[in-house]
């Protein structure tokens, strides 16, 4: 049976709630959710990331003239030029709520395609949900290897996952080994699935070239208190610790290291808490040659110039510029909208179908990717890693090669 948008707008029945929502006739415009915490300790993460869609937004729905999807010209072409409308949720850091406000979105919004979600824990509620009613998820900046390796259809990563991190980090290690004494490491991660994920992935690899693990801490999230844990990271005391944590645990972490006088050779983070400017904020003094895995760098702007003016167009919202989850964030929109355009409709399954075909050469991103196309599990294995270090205030590519403008100072400072 098909399903009329008049049909839909007035409610239908409960029966028909389980069919696809997402079958919408052309329209003047096509709403997408936008699921984030907006409250609580990760309150901030959905702040910025709301200014990077927003970003997103003014190059979908106006003509700015970059060389990406849908930046020449307003609006979707393929569907008479309508505009897209974003509606935010709050999930608040809990994946039950973030199930809540999925369903919310589709069935009382009406959104085509939902994206978020910063926490990978909040990305397993929302996927499922939007399986049941065949809308598109867009993980824009989740990194848990198992989020695409559960057979949903309508799951798409544009992004690296930690195990594609992972083997950046360790093939770094590799690239320095000739010179540099790296033989034992410290994994440190919190115990949802993004710390958890991150833990196996990291312990694999060690196992795979030969590095020795000589303690893999799991913690738990939002902690009060991290003092027996950092005891034993300095007990051990490894040649790198290597942390996959959120920022507010990220801030207890090295506060703690500062008191107990625990001093690594060097720290290779996983991102997360440590590409956030409040982390770099509170103890950005005593992190200076600390190094964190990413997908973006600003120094891709003397490559490519467009990068450079649209993190302009994000800092004049936000203050700052892009980093790993806003830049993330952006393109995972531009992505999602060139989709819908695409697939002339708001149909969810169209939607789907042509996300499915995405193929996006890298140049035509802000990001340092060969390009962007899915595979069978909805996942881009082109989107190449990089490894950033903080120098004097801020972060400079480092490797690979190819993208790096400098060499890592190692052991850090």
């Amino acid at each position: 049976m098909t399903i009329s948008r008049r049909d839909v707008l007035l409610g239908a029945t409960a029966t028909a709630a389980l069919v696809p929502l997402a079958a919408r006739a052309q329209t003047s415009e096509v709403v997408i959710g936008v699921i984030y915490p907006f409250s609580g300790g990760s309150a901030q993460q959905g702040v910025d990331a709301q200014k990077a869609y927003e970003t997103a937004l003014e190059v979908i729905n106006k003509d700015t003239d970059f060389d990406l999807p849908l930046a020449k010209g307003e609006g979707l072409p393929g569907l008479g030029g309508a505009k897209v409308r974003l509606v935010f949720a709050d999930h608040q850091a809990d994946p039950q709520k973030g199930r809540a406000e999925a369903e919310r979105l589709i069935t009382q919004e009406k959104v085509s395609a939902i994206i978020g979600t910063y926490q990978s824990a909040v990305a397993v509620t929302v996927s499922q949900i939007c399986e049941r009613y065949q809308i598109p998820f867009v993980s824009a900046d989740n990194s848990s290897p198992s989020l695409h390796r559960r057979g949903l259809k309508y799951y798409f990563r544009a992004a690296p996952h930690d195990e594609m991190y992972s083997a950046a980090m360790f093939d770094f290690f590799d690239a320095l080994k000739k010179g540099t004494k790296i033989e034992t490491l410290s994994l440190f991660h919190e115990d949802t699935i993004f710390g958890t994920d991150s833990g196996n992935a990291q312990a694999k690899i060690a196992g795979e070239r030969g590095y020795k693990i000589v303690t893999d801490i799991k913690y738990r999230a939002n902690s009060p208190s991290l003092s027996a844990e950092v005891q034993q990271l300095k007990t051990a005391n490894a040649d790198v610790l290597m942390p996959s944590s959120y920022t507010t645990d990220g801030i207890l972490l090295v506060k703690t290291m500062a008191e107990l006088g625990y001093k690594p050779n060097a720290i290779v983070a996983q991102d997360a808490g440590f590409s956030e400017k409040a982390l770099y904020d509170a103890v950005g003094d005593k992190l200076e040659g600390v190094i964190s895995r990413g997908t973006f760098s600003l120094d891709l702007a003397q490559k490519r110039p467009m990068v450079g003016k649209i993190n302009e167009m994000f800092k004049a919202r936000s203050g700052k510029d892009f980093n790993d989850l806003t830049s993330r964030q952006f393109m995972g929109l531009i992505i999602l909208a060139d989709a819908i355009n695409r697939a002339k409709s708001a149909d969810g399954e169209k939607i789907r179908d042509a996300l499915a075909a995405t193929d996006i050469p890298g140049e035509q991103t802000i990001m340092p990717w060969k390009r962007v196309k899915f595979d069978e599990a909805g996942q881009n294995n082109d989107a190449d890693p990089v490894l950033l270090q903080y120098v004097g205030g801020k972060f400079v590519t480092i490797f690979p090669p190819q993208a790096a403008i400098a060499e890592a100072i190692w052991p850090m400072k």
